[in-house]
């Protein structure tokens, strides 16, 4: 075997605190499967709320087996995701915690992102061959549980924000929500992002596509839940010729970066907005620049991109796959070209950018 690196020259001080630093991320990486179960088994939910607990008395809420409770309980406390109090042998998930981890309603919840892990594992050798051929690996391809988790990612951001604060940061968008307007939601998912639109405009009428059976499938059954069918639908369409036209507003959620063609969906924009409709493209808040990616946000998009995002892109055989750190140039200069060459900046959040775009 080749030795790498002389050993007996290396600054072992350097190698100490880096060898600590990816201790720390493969700790972080097996606990991750701890607490995708825990979401699963509800665990988290088990315990927010409910003050000190013993493992017995969590098994008893959570219908786990004791042994297996006490055991992930030990991940839990080395993680400090829970407390210990080791005179009572009892624990603690402190509500700051249970609104990142058990609340699916609060803006902070993040299990969304564990819950993508097992999809994301399980195809590792085709990812492997992907990065050797250069071929993709399709969205397809991925378990239900990737769909499943993405939408739980976004959701709270969404929930927090679209609302509230982006449309709001487009020009006279609202108001054309108010009186009554028509939506396309493109890549729309689960339509998370179409229902909550709809909900806060009963006046307007809304139009989610996606190319993903069963993503579409869940949003029709959320939109009929909710009682919105008659002014919702959720078609099977691609980005760049999903049906009609005179459309007000067009919405790309986090999804743009995830096409084969981004320029054609931007093309496809341009002929289908109504005179004076606009874009709204909300990307991850993730800079071209690699050095800008160095903190937890950032690292995480780009390790999505890696792995997911521009795989699926590659699987599409279009001419560009960006990934999802393309960053604001790349994408204002693809619309430019489609001619949407309005560009504005219109809101920004720890997690995401959004932008107007028009003719």
């Amino acid at each position: 075997m080749t030795t790498v690196v002389d050993v007996g020259r290396l600054d072992r001080d350097r190698v100490e605190e880096f060898q600590g630093r990816v201790a720390v991320d493969s700790a972080a990486a097996f606990a991750g499967l701890s607490t995708s179960i825990g979401a699963r088994l509800g665990l988290y939910q088990a315990l927010a709320g409910a003050g000190w607990l013993t493992s017995d008395g969590l098994a008893e809420r959570s219908g786990v087996d004791e042994r297996y409770v006490r055991e992930w309980l030990a991940v839990q406390v080395a993680g400090e995701y829970v407390l210990y109090d080791a005179g009572t042998g009892t624990y603690l998930l402190p509500d700051e915690h249970a609104a990142v981890l058990a609340d699916p309603d609060s803006p902070a919840y993040m299990i969304g992102a564990f819950t993508m892990l097992k999809p994301l594992y399980a195809t590792e050798d085709a990812l492997v061959d992907a990065y050797r051929t250069g071929e993709g690996v399709g969205w397809e391809e991925h378990g239900p549980e990737l769909y499943e988790g993405v939408a739980a990612f976004f959701l709270p951001g969404y929930a927090a924000m679209l609302v509230q604060e982006w449309l709001p940061a487009l020009d006279g968008v609202v108001e054309k929500l108010e009186r009554g307007a028509t939506v396309a939601d493109v890549g729309c998912g689960f339509g998370h992002s179409t229902l909550l639109m709809a909900q806060a405009f009963p006046n307007s009428r809304f139009r989610g596509f996606d190319f993903h059976t069963p993503s579409l499938e869940a949003a029709r059954r959320e939109a009929h839940e909710r009682g919105l069918s008659d002014r919702v639908t959720f078609d099977l369409a691609a980005a760049r010729d999903f049906p009609g036209e005179g459309y007000d507003l067009i919405t790309y959620f986090d999804c743009l970066h995830d096409l084969g063609d981004p320029g054609a969906a931007f093309r496809h924009a341009e002929r289908t907005l109504a005179g004076d409709g606009a874009c709204m493209v909300v990307e991850p808040n993730a800079p071209a620049d690699p050095a800008a990616l160095i903190n937890p946000i950032g690292r995480s998009f780009a390790s999505a991109s890696a792995v997911l995002c521009l795989p699926g892109a590659v699987a599409q055989k279009g001419p560009q796959a960006l990934g999802n750190h393309a960053g604001e140039e790349a994408l204002r200069a693809l619309a430019a070209e489609a001619g949407l060459r309005t560009w504005k900046a219109a809101a920004e959040t720890l997690t995401n950018r959004v932008y107007e775009v028009r003719r």
